[in-house]
């Protein structure tokens, strides 16, 4: 236990200790027969009035007011008012009762009544301490305003700011949607490791650690692309996963190290298809945890029942860098197009990477209202099949809303053959310096090279889509512990 108490936290202590030395220890209870909430007694009142409950909560308020008082009790679903009289409770009770400190723990029996003033409360019968709060609860407005300490310390986030509470039930309800929209359209949820020999599926750093009985390195994943690519090899036509990635990246208001994707993948179809289905699935989603389409985020308007903008990643960047990358018929005309833009090239840049450069700077802050970026350049598309007529570019999508990313789409590439040289490619990429290039994955070479059938696949940062639906600015917001430096 912390012994470095200020005043109101050794006052909390010895009236704990008192109740202890009494007899009375609070943290005694193990059971205590809740047979209803704060916002089921509100809702229903007309049929609850004069019923016996029994709730239970954190008293937020006490008022005491001599031989009758009132507190707020605040359970998961909301805040009560609580009526408690010395001659309905007891002499000893109510006495008891009025050493309770704002932040304890509380059960209280008794029944639903309207006061005189006509607020719905529940008129106490007896109030039990359950709970000890050894420290004070900060003040909403100006106790726990920095973000810091409420990223750090979210149980306090949430005792005080119900608003935030509310944005983490909406993320709930989300990944539920998610789930039933894809169950409904038969696809099968499955499960794939966390821990991989080879970080796969995506161009981002791992987090390397050690098994010490198998005595080998290992990674977190990044991606949960190649295990469900295997399934689809397997026979299963449909499959999708959510689960936590690991990148061992920077940190900002778009990206946490730790962070949960949804990514599916449908055999016997292209990215066509899934641009098809990623438009079906935003609608329902939305439409299911909001009530609407409309969605109100960072003061624009986004209607998700228009449909979505289509655009290539060279026409985008001609439009809005006045740079043709069609017309640029070499790597060394690219390099002198971005010197000329201020746009920066490192050794190992391809023109794809140039052109890809060029869309991050220019480009994808301008796309506000959903649009899917196609046919990226075959240099960062390892795992993407070949645009037929193209071939320095691929069949793949992201989609961009309020100038940000919200996933990435392939028709996957099948052909082991062609597999084989783009990692290589990408092995000599990462001997180049890229760190973020792909490995070369031999057993998921030695799997499509029994046969995988036509497939599109499609990723989605599920939580940058709750920061979308919940009109959240960074994604610390919605995810309940985010990565945090270590305090000195």
């Amino acid at each position: 236990m912390n012994t470095d108490f200020n005043e109101q936290q050794k006052i909390r202590l010895e009236k704990l200790q008192a109740l202890q030395a009494a007899g009375r220890d609070p943290f005694a209870h193990t059971v205590y027969p809740v047979t209803a909430h704060a916002k089921e007694i509100h809702d229903n009142f007309n049929v609850m009035e004069n019923q016996s409950v029994g709730i239970a909560g954190r008293m937020m308020t006490k008022r005491v007011m001599g031989k009758a008082s009132f507190m707020d009790v605040q359970d998961e679903t909301g805040r009560i008012q609580v009526y408690v009289k010395r001659e309905d409770i007891g002499e000893e009770s109510y006495d008891a009762f009025k050493q309770f400190d704002i932040g304890d723990i509380v059960g209280v029996a008794g029944v639903v009544f309207r006061t005189n003033k006509g607020e719905i409360s529940v008129k106490a019968d007896s109030a039990t301490l359950l709970g000890k709060s050894l420290h004070v609860l900060p003040e909403k407005f100006h106790g726990l305003r920095d973000k810091e300490a409420r990223y750090r310390q979210r149980y306090l986030d949430l005792i005080v700011n119900p608003e935030v509470r509310e944005v983490f039930v909406k993320r709930t309800a989300i990944i539920k949607a998610i789930r039933a929209f894809l169950d409904e359209r038969g696809y099968l949820e499955v499960e794939t490791p966390v821990l991989q020999s080879i970080p796969g599926g995506g161009s981002a750093r791992p987090f390397l650690t050690h098994h010490n009985t198998l005595d080998m390195e290992m990674y977190m994943r990044i991606a949960l692309e190649l295990p469900l690519k295997r399934l689809i090899v397997g026979g299963f036509e449909r499959v999708y996963e959510l689960g936590r990635n690991f990148r061992n990246e920077g940190i900002s208001v778009k990206h946490n190290p730790e962070f949960t994707m949804l990514e599916l993948y449908e055999a016997y179809t292209d990215y066509h298809g899934i641009m098809a289905l990623t438009e079906d699935m935003f609608r329902a989603v939305a439409q299911s945890v909001l009530g609407t389409t409309i969605i109100h985020c960072e003061g624009h308007e986004i209607d998700l029942a228009k449909p979505f903008t289509r655009m290539t990643m060279v026409d985008a960047v001609k439009e809005y860098a006045g740079v043709d990358f069609h017309a640029l018929s070499s790597l060394d005309e690219a390099r002198a197009a971005a010197k000329e833009h201020g746009v920066e090239v490192q050794a190992h840049f391809g023109k794809g990477h140039i052109l890809e450069a060029f869309f991050d700077k220019f480009a994808e802050r301008h796309l506000v209202q959903p649009t899917f970026i196609l046919d990226h350049p075959i240099e960062i598309s390892p795992l993407t099949k070949k645009k037929p007529g193209h071939p320095d570019y691929t069949e793949r999508f992201e989609l961009f809303i309020l100038g940000r990313e919200f996933g990435n789409a392939y028709s996957e590439l099948n052909d082991p053959v062609d597999q084989r040289a783009r990692f290589a490619y990408q092995e000599a990429q990462r001997q180049a310096g890229d760190d973020e290039a792909n490995m070369i994955d031999e057993d998921f070479l030695t799997a499509i090279e029994y046969g995988m059938p036509p497939t599109g696949g499609f990723g989605l940062g599920v939580d940058r889509f709750v920061m979308l639906l919940t009109d959240s600015l960074s994604i610390r917001d919605v995810i309940f512990f985010p990565t945090m430096r270590a305090r000195e």
